[in-house]
């Protein structure tokens, strides 16, 4: 029996028919970009996470490269980024012509608050939390903190759609968030999309311009802007979507329980925060051994597929060798590209499947 690490035919299958549906209307219709289903999405997913504004964009690095731009952040400005997320954090800071500034992470992989301060300088224009793996920064302690210092906050709520807290959902806290819709996230596309939330009506139409050549409209052209749209296919397979989302949300937390309740007290491994409730949702389910690489290619020999988010920390990426960061700086990010592991999880994931994961890391550490 070979485990995969994800499977979208599990997903989608079952909602075959409503996706069908949804294509049929987007072809009925024919407009294909700005479509009725492309205004009914960004409303629904503002309603859902509680904003004012949603604007959809061709993809996550677009709506963060947007925001950022719309913020004002030019080049001499200083961004604290955490220094383990996926590479786009950093990199659209670096093509406005602006410095990321790496911040290390927790011991859960969520940018290290207590450490924050100490890197703002007069140059720090604004801060990225990262909601990793879908669990949530603690993002009202954050919020106050870049009250004090007048600072932007731009969530990357990438793996962590409808992940919440006590006082919000992910998405909700910032002045802007970025929501990825890649094929694989817990809200998926069937190709590319993302969207960014803003409570400000006047940056969400800025952004909005900014994606549509400067302008509203076809030949409206007020500033210089990009071309980053989602189209109105995946605009409708979204909408459709968001219909099941909880139950998947429910289905990915029941996994992660059963890996926890399986797993917790083995020696070598440690686990994702079990006392996270909803403001995790399990996009990932990461694990940490000090024996990761042995683990990893003892799963996959024996038919389970795992993968390592991230094999390395952005500031130990060949993109930013020329800042020279050492592993001494951000050790916790560095234990977390020596040591993560994710395992397979998804909705309908099958329960053989999953013991099979479990039976294989108990064999593995039993050697």
């Amino acid at each position: 029996m070979q485990v995969p690490f994800l499977d979208l035919k599990a997903i989608n299958d079952p909602i075959r028919m409503e996706l069908e549906a949804a294509f049929h209307e987007s072809l009925d219709e024919s407009h294909y970009l700005f479509g009725k289903s492309v205004t009914a999405f960004e409303n629904a997913f503002a309603d859902k996470i509680g904003v004012a504004n949603c604007v959809s964009v061709g993809n996550c690095t677009d709506a963060l490269f947007i925001t950022l731009k719309m913020l004002g952040i030019q080049p001499g400005d200083e961004v604290i980024v955490p220094a383990m997320t996926w590479i786009s954090d950093a990199s659209v800071v670096s093509q406005l012509g602006a410095k990321p500034v790496f911040v290390d992470v927790d011991e859960h992989g969520l940018i290290d608050l207590d450490l924050i301060e100490g890197a703002i300088s007069l140059k720090t224009k604004a801060i990225i939390p990262v909601h990793l793996y879908g669990q949530m920064v603690a993002m009202p302690k954050l919020m106050n903190l870049a009250n004090r210092h007048g600072l932007k906050v731009i969530e990357d709520c990438a793996q962590s759609h409808f992940a919440k807290l006590p006082s919000g959902m992910a998405g909700s806290f910032g002045d802007a968030a970025v929501f990825s819709f890649y094929p694989s996230k817990n809200l998926g596309a069937l190709g590319d999309g993302g969207c960014i939330s803003a409570k400000d009506d006047s940056l969400a139409l800025a952004c909005r311009k900014f994606a549509n050549h400067g302008g509203i409209g076809k030949d409206s052209h007020e500033f210089i802007g990009i071309n980053s749209r989602m189209d109105t296919i995946q605009a409708a397979v979204l909408l459709r979507k968001l219909d099941h989302i909880d139950a998947w949300t429910l289905a990915r937390r029941e996994l992660a329980a059963y890996y926890h309740e399986s797993l917790n007290g083995l020696s070598e491994i440690a686990l994702p925060n079990a006392e996270a409730g909803e403001s995790h949702v399990f996009h990932i389910y990461e694990i940490r051994s000090p024996r990761r690489n042995d683990l990893k290619a003892y799963l996959e020999a024996n038919g389970i597929q795992t993968q390592i988010h991230y094999p390395k920390a952005v500031p130990f990426t060949d993109a930013y060798k020329q800042l020279e960061h050492q592993h001494t700086e951000f050790p916790r990010a560095f234990l977390q590209q020596e040591q993560t592991l994710s395992l397979p999880l998804y909705p309908r994931m099958p329960k053989d499947h999953q013991d099979k994961v479990i039976e294989g890391i108990k064999a593995f550490i039993s050697i």
